[in-house]
């Protein structure tokens, strides 16, 4: 995970996951219209695992 998604991940939670699939980015859209800190939450969980 690159400093750059990190950041991006803070900035805007959606555009972080873009290349993880679109049930990432509506999960992320989702609860990052829910609330700022679970978008937040959820990209960097959705972008630290290993399996994707």
């Amino acid at each position: 995970m690159s400093i750059w998604r990190v950041i991006l991940s803070v900035l805007f939670p959606p555009l972080a996951v873009y290349d993880k699939g679109c049930g990432s980015i509506l999960i992320v859209l989702i609860l990052t219209l829910l609330g700022w800190v679970p978008g937040v939450i959820a990209a960097l969980i959705i972008l630290n695992n290993p399996r994707s």
